[in-house]
């Protein structure tokens, strides 16, 4: 399946923008390139994210196409500023020894998109897991070996969960196969606290949470975990990341979204509503106590 590199995610979201700005104006590769005074292939390349894009080249490729607006200006201005500076900005930059580059940019996306919607089908997602649960997975993982770098992994999990609170808190919508709440991580009491801490959660207006039970079959989502991430700025691609046992993949073609926005909508409406989701989730807790 197609896929771009995670180091480019934010550099093809610029892109994109501009390729849209050119061709809105009738400009070629060729005229844009005689633009810069450089080559089709940097264009091509600046517009596939593959390059960074310099602050006098936008200027003056955003001049020759036309875009006076001022809002659409910063915007362009704006997602360059954070594409060029990604790898030195966030805090998660602090972590680097424990982050690989796929998490970081995983991260990187979800300090500026206003949206994520997740399947999962075994794990409960990082964003919605205890201190306890997140580091029983993380031993498990073996990707991690000492105490030290468990703690620090830990803690950006924990803190990546800042992004449900605050001012501009993000939009969460998570569709979890039951199988999230029979299968038991760390411990009864663990799981059981997992599970309250859930229901806590989508006590909030911006989280939603539903349940695909056993009961409903063979279904579309079941062939694995994935996040659809949506930004906030005009004319800006939906993300997918797809996991894999083997590393993530970031899928951004317009036609592999749209799969997995209907995979999605087929999920949800699949899944129990969130009032019965949760009282399965609630009766699954109790079945942890002793």
């Amino acid at each position: 399946m197609p896929s771009i590199k995670p180091s480019t995610v934010l550099g093809r979201q610029l892109g994109d923008e501009l390729r849209r700005f050119r061709e809105n104006a009738g400009f070629s590769t060729a005229a844009a390139a005689e633009v810069l005074d450089c080559t089709k292939g940097k264009i091509s390349r600046m517009e596939n994210g593959h390059v960074p894009v310099r602050t006098p080249d936008l200027t003056a490729l955003i001049q020759a196409y036309g875009v006076e607006e001022p809002e659409a200006r910063e915007r362009l201005s704006a997602l360059a500023r954070r594409a060029n500076r990604r790898r030195r900005e966030g805090w998660w930059h602090q972590y680097g020894a424990v982050l690989g580059e796929a998490y970081r940019d995983q991260i990187a996306m979800e300090a500026i998109c206003d949206s994520v919607r997740t399947y999962q089908v075994q794990l409960v997602p990082g964003l919605l897991q205890t201190e306890e649960y997140g580091r029983a997975v993380t031993v498990a993982s073996r990707a991690w070996q000492t105490p030290e770098e468990i703690d620090q992994f830990v803690e950006v999990r924990l803190t990546r969960q800042k992004r449900l609170a605050g001012e501009s808190p993000m939009e969460f919508w998570a569709v979890l196969a039951e199988g999230v709440l029979r299968q038991e991580v760390g411990g009864a009491d663990v799981m059981r606290a997992q599970l309250e801490h859930m229901v806590a959660v989508a006590e909030q207006p911006n989280v939603t949470l539903q349940v695909l039970p056993f009961s409903r079959g063979a279904h579309s989502g079941m062939f694995g975990p994935y996040l659809l991430l949506s930004f906030p700025q005009v004319a800006s691609l939906d993300l997918v990341l797809s996991e894999t046992p083997t590393g993530n993949v970031w899928l951004e073609r317009e036609e592999e979204v749209a799969r997995y926005r209907a995979l999605f909508d087929d999920a949800r409406t699949t899944a129990l509503p969130p009032t019965e989701s949760l009282a399965l989730i609630r009766r699954a807790a109790k079945e942890y106590q002793p």
